[in-house]
């Protein structure tokens, strides 16, 4: 059974993920070259961000709410643990969506973080690094070890839009229940279904079904959550 779904997996294309990270805090300062000039069509860079196309990060918009990102990120990291309110309500203001019983140990780090949602009761521990140039969609109950990394951005593999700045980003969405062990990193477009378990250290470069367990780099399906 574990087979049959890894091939399932496998025939996805090696060629969905490309180079992911970046990080909109190093990417503000731009000595009032933004580059805004460059975007077709007369739309906005954050438009093509949105439509989940090739833009230009070094965007005075998109700077601001970075800038935004990072102050509330720093407020958030900064709180304590004896006021959880506190800590609750920054969490909520930075945030696109936050359910009850969620708990998401400092610290946090975001590239904007209004396009990142968690479903109620999900606990994340420390070091979660959420970049969310596109939609972080994180389901109920979820579980992530410390250091797990979600990584929506991706950039050009041929070399010369890359040195221009280009870059895209791809949507990642979390399921249901699923279990992230520590130091997990998802690449850019990557879905997990509800249920399922990555074991620690695992590299997620395609979607992983429902309900198994996958391990490696990159990850691939070993078993059926239901083998035990």
């Amino acid at each position: 059974m574990a087979e049959r779904m890894d091939e399932r997996m496998d025939e996805q294309g090696a060629d969905e993920q490309d180079a992911s990270g970046g990080d909109a805090d190093n990417r503000e300062a731009s000595g009032g070259d933004t580059h805004t000039q460059d975007a077709p069509g007369g739309r906005t860079n954050k438009e093509l961000l949105l439509a989940g196309e090739l833009y230009i990060a070094d965007d005075p918009e998109l700077a601001a709410e970075a800038r935004r990102a990072a102050l509330l990120s720093e407020k958030y990291n900064a709180t304590g643990a004896a006021d959880p309110a506190a800590r609750a309500r920054v969490l909520k203001e930075l945030l696109g969506g936050v359910g009850e019983n969620v708990e998401v140990r400092p610290p946090l780090y975001v590239d904007y973080g209004h396009g990142i949602t968690i479903g109620a009761g999900t606990f994340i521990n420390y070091g979660a690094v959420l970049l969310d140039c596109a939609p972080i969609t994180i389901g109920a109950d979820v579980q992530f070890g410390p250091g797990v990394q979600l990584l929506t951005p991706t950039h050009p593999v041929a070399p010369e839009p890359r040195r221009a700045k280009w870059e895209a980003a791809k949507p990642i969405t979390i399921g249901d229940n699923v279990w992230l062990g520590g130091g997990v990193i998802v690449c850019p477009g990557v879905t997990i279904g509800d249920n399922t378990v990555v074991g620690a250290g695992a590299v997620v470069t395609r979607d992983l079904p429902p309900d198994v367990v996958a391990v490696g780099n990159p990850a691939r399906v070993t078993r059926s959550v239901h083998d035990d």
